[in-house]
């Protein structure tokens, strides 16, 4: 994890911890590492074993195709020159291991997974990329209008290989990097909490130059987070950490829900 053209100031800020705040946890915490705090970004580290990665490659691998995204002109998804590697869509009830992902991304994160999309396998070889984009649709966005289940309000994005050179995602507005590590699992918000796209989410997967670049990621939507995810009254209001309800910041008090 590197993260350039930051200040001395926001770097000593930083730091880990051990997400405890779920029954289940308390035996076996997630350790969670803040990359950023405005927007909070976090790494959680060693949150996928080497079997489950291997047993998703498995399923996913005589399936792969060309990546498609959603033309906002047809609503259907096509090929793009600005996105190359190849994919699928894992639904819930195909495999054991999808349903154990889909609770442990529960657990992480606090959100709830009843209208996540599917679980997206991606393969990057040499060259592969994805260009610059947001996560979210715009609200004047008609694929937004076709959403009942409401805009993706965060990302988890899973990394299951780590690519000799290359393959970092970059987020271009808050000027950081994070590069693939392997059984680790990127998470951010796309929208702040008073329900508005955080444009400081833009960001890139960097093209990979040697070496083989595995992904898992999950959108998750606003529907059924209206408790778990409270409004906010401004657009600048925002967690302190995942799961932030008003607690004391895990930095300074264990993360222990009372």
């Amino acid at each position: 994890l590197r993260n350039f053209f930051k200040g001395d100031e926001e770097i000593s800020k930083l730091y880990c911890y051990y997400k405890q705040d779920h029954p289940y946890l308390l035996l076996a915490p997630f350790k969670v590492e803040i990359v950023r705090f405005d927007p909070l970004a976090v790494i959680f580290h060693d949150v996928i074993s080497n079997e489950e990665i291997s047993i998703i490659q498995e399923v996913s691998h005589s399936r792969l195709e060309r990546a498609q995204v959603v033309s906002p002109a047809t609503r259907r998804r096509e090929p793009a020159s600005f996105r190359i590697s190849k994919n699928v869509w894992l639904e819930n009830n195909e495999h054991e291991i999808v349903e154990r992902l889909n609770r442990r991304i529960h657990l992480m994160t606090n959100l709830d997974l009843k209208f996540a999309e599917d679980l997206q396998i991606a393969n990057y070889g040499i060259g592969g990329f994805y260009d610059v984009h947001y996560d979210f649709f715009g609200k004047n966005s008609p694929l937004l209008e076709s959403l009942p289940e409401g805009n993706r309000i965060a990302t988890v994005l899973f990394y299951m290989s780590q690519p000799e050179i290359g393959g970092a995602t970059v987020f271009i507005p808050i000027k950081t990097t994070v590069l693939p590590s392997k059984n680790s699992a990127l998470f951010w918000y796309n929208l702040a909490r008073n329900g508005e796209g955080d444009h400081r989410t833009q960001h890139a997967a960097c093209p990979v130059l040697v070496g083989v670049k595995w992904i898992a990621n999950k959108w998750i939507h606003e529907a059924g987070q209206e408790f778990l995810r409270p409004c906010g009254l401004k657009e600048t209001d925002q967690e302190a950490f995942v799961g932030d309800l008003g607690g004391p910041v895990p930095k300074d008090h264990a993360n222990i829900r009372s």
